[in-house]
Parts: structure tokens; C-alpha cells; sequence
């Protein structure tokens, strides 16, 4: 029982140093990365200094963070496309363009939520 709880925290604190690597490895290189954490800190800052509910604030945030999350998924889906198709293929560049889409998509519900926020 000691050897799984300690393979278990093993495993844990591996996936959150791959995670932070990863997140460290896209803060390096993608610009638009940045440009979302910036834009997440000034809405956080926003959402803390306005009054809003509890649960205002925890839809505000947790719709940031997963416009970075998307945005995450597009850089790593943008690596493995560049890395199997170098060339310009028309399925590399829907991949690409659907990755895109999915980051757009998930800042527009975060607007989308700071409209029904402060217009509701």
C-alpha cells in the first residue's frame, strides 16, 4: 500500500513538472500565449474589482483559463502538424485552422460571459 500511495505522488509531481514544461516550452515561443495571460490578468483584475457574485467571478476566471487551455491545445496540435507535414498539405492546413478555431471560440464565451455579466 506504501509503494502505490508513493508511486501514486511520484506520478502526480511528474505530470505537474511535464505540465509546467510544457507551459513554459509555449510561454517561450508563442506570442499569442502571452497575449491570452495578459488578457487573462487584466479580466481577473477586472473581475475582483467589480462586484460580482461568487459565481460571476468563478465563470470569469475559469473561462480564461480555458481560452489558455485552448490555446495550448493549438500550439501542441501546430508542433505535431509542422512535424508531420512540413510541406503545405490542405488537411495540415485544416488542422491548423480548426486548432484556431477552437481558441477563437473559447475567448468568444469568455466575451460572451463578460456581456451577460455586466449587461445582465
Amino acid at each position: 500500500m506504501r509503494n502505490a500511495l508513493r508511486a501514486e505522488v511520484r506520478r502526480l509531481a511528474n505530470t505537474v513538472l511535464w505540465s509546467w514544461e510544457g507551459f513554459r516550452a509555449a510561454w517561450a515561443t508563442e506570442k499569442t500565449l502571452r497575449q491570452w495571460s495578459l488578457a487573462n490578468v487584466l479580466s481577473a483584475a477586472l473581475a475582483f474589482g467589480l462586484d460580482l457574485t461568487a459565481g460571476e467571478r468563478a465563470l470569469i476566471l475559469a473561462l480564461g483559463l480555458l481560452v489558455l487551455a485552448a490555446e495550448l491545445i493549438n500550439t501542441a496540435l501546430e508542433e505535431v502538424v509542422d512535424m508531420v507535414s512540413p510541406g503545405h498539405d490542405p488537411r495540415a492546413k485544416k488542422a491548423k485552422d480548426c486548432g484556431s478555431a477552437c481558441v477563437a471560440l473559447a475567448a468568444l464565451a469568455a466575451g460572451v460571459a463578460w456581456v451577460v455579466v455586466l449587461v445582465g
